[in-house]
């Protein structure tokens, strides 16, 4: 990233080359996207491209650093003391958004939770959760948060890849009751 990034004409350059590859990805893998291609589509030059973004993996973590918003404000999204029982309806939106890139976030966000997007979910998600425990002045922010953002990210990752069979409503339920146990498990010291 570059400097300049407060520049509007630098954030509508990146929204077009963002744009360009969720369109491309749309079309084939993300590893059969050329810059060429991704440029041409966008109307920059190659230039441009490489002025922004260092590889296409950088510009597709970027484009999809959306989801990771998204994912870290849905497992937020409730206020009082969580119900195991009842997920936040931003949960539930944010599984049943992923539909249309999934295949862009699998190359991403790879089983277990590791690769670029997991390894982006997982720092953002631990930073939040952290933040949130150390404010309510709860036991083990670090273990806890580190708990959460490792099986939050896992259990996203098995699931955009088939490793665990469940509708968008079910893996919503099911993520949540695990996170919710993890928040409220006393620690034997």
């Amino acid at each position: 990233m570059t400097a300049g990034q407060g520049d509007p004409r630098t954030a509508r350059t990146r929204a077009k080359l963002r744009q360009a590859l969720l369109e491309e990805c749309a079309l084939r893998p993300l590893a059969e996207v050329s810059v060429a291609a991704l440029v041409r589509r966008a109307g920059v030059g190659r230039a441009t491209f490489y002025l922004h973004y260092t590889d296409l993996e950088a510009l597709a973590v970027d484009a999809c650093a959306d989801i990771v918003r998204d994912a870290v404000d849905a497992l937020h999204a409730w206020r009082g003391t969580p119900d195991p029982a009842t997920p936040p309806p931003a949960l539930l939106t944010f599984f049943d958004g992923l539909a249309p890139h999934v295949g862009l976030y699998r190359e991403l966000l790879r089983p277990g939770g590791g690769g670029p997007l997991g390894l982006v979910l997982h720092q953002d998600l631990r930073a939040r959760s952290h933040t949130e425990r150390t404010l309510a002045g709860a036991p083990e922010p670090d273990l806890v948060a580190s708990a959460v953002a490792a099986t939050f990210a896992g259990v996203l990752a098995d699931w955009l890849h088939g490793l665990i069979q469940a509708t968008p409503a079910d893996i919503a339920q099911q993520v949540w009751y695990l996170l919710v146990t993890l928040h409220r498990t006393p620690l034997p010291y």
